[in-house]
């Protein structure tokens, strides 16, 4: 569970509250800084961030302040992008944040317009990178769907936790688009689709080559299996498999019998003679 009952049951209330404040927001228009207070707003209420102790504007990288930054304590959890609530959200708009968040080894980013919430994690490699973990739409969201409570459980400060939030991600890379195409792809699924096929069609050749083509080409989406999600995705099937090998491998060692030592009888003492 991303978060306790009580704080869930808490965001669900307030979500839906804050489907009439965004849409009254939407209706006049309002601009960047407006926004920033309701999300601000909603971090308290939804999610039980202390507004004056837990948020803040002030949280500068390299000279240049982020909009919002989540910092509890000394440890600043995520960072906030925000955009003025009729911005279409762009994938340059999360770039400045991402670049704060990889210098200053914060994995994780939010960019919204207090409708569309999207949140990444960032990779601290070269050149920085980033994958979006979720992306909702408050005023088209149910309030009690349990995927949404899920998502906003894992940022709440109840339901917070650096262990969450890989956890979270880790579930989301093993259902991702891209790593389920990616799955299809691989030998093992084409040979044991190819022997399904063949069972239909026994006297139909069916080369596995033939099958991959029609996967990736046919039946699943093109940006599914080209781009840097998708490679990604491709990196994450070789690590796991190169995992569960190191881990097969130790579990045989550890389960091997230690080889008994070979006792040596005593030589037989000398025989007394009694005279």
């Amino acid at each position: 569970m991303s978060a306790p009952k009580r704080a869930l049951d808490r965001i669900g209330r307030q979500l839906k509250k804050y489907q009439a404040v965004l849409e009254a927001a939407r209706a006049r228009d309002v601009g960047e800084n407006d926004t920033v207070v309701i999300i601000a707003d909603l971090l308290a209420d939804a999610l039980g961030y202390d507004k004056y102790a837990d948020v803040t504007t002030e949280f500068a990288i390299r000279g240049s302040y982020v909009d919002l930054a989540v910092k509890v304590g000394q440890t600043v959890r995520f960072l906030i992008e925000a955009k003025a609530i009729g911005a279409t959200l762009k994938d340059s708009h999360i770039k400045q944040a991402i670049d704060y968040g990889a210098n200053h080894g914060i994995e994780w980013v939010v960019l919204t317009n207090g409708i569309i919430w999207q949140m990444y994690k960032v990779h601290f490699k070269q050149p920085i990178d980033k994958s979006i973990m979720f992306e909702v739409d408050v005023l088209k969201a149910n309030p009690k769907d349990p995927q949404v409570l899920e998502w906003f459980g894992h940022l709440s400060k109840e339901g917070y936790s650096q262990d969450n939030m890989e956890s979270f991600w880790r579930a989301q890379q093993a259902t991702s688009p891209y790593t389920i195409a990616a799955v299809l792809s691989e030998r093992r699924v084409l040979a044991a689709l190819r022997r399904e096929l063949k069972n239909i069609a026994p006297k139909v050749r069916i080369e596995e080559d033939d099958l991959r083509q029609i996967v990736q080409g046919q039946v699943v989406k093109r940006e599914l299996v080209d781009g840097d999600e998708a490679r990604r995705a491709e990196d994450l099937i070789k690590r796991s498999r190169r995992a569960a090998a190191r881990a097969r491998n130790e579990k045989k060692e550890t389960a091997a019998p230690t080889p008994k030592p070979v006792s040596t009888p005593l030589p037989a003492p000398p025989a007394t003679s009694t005279g």
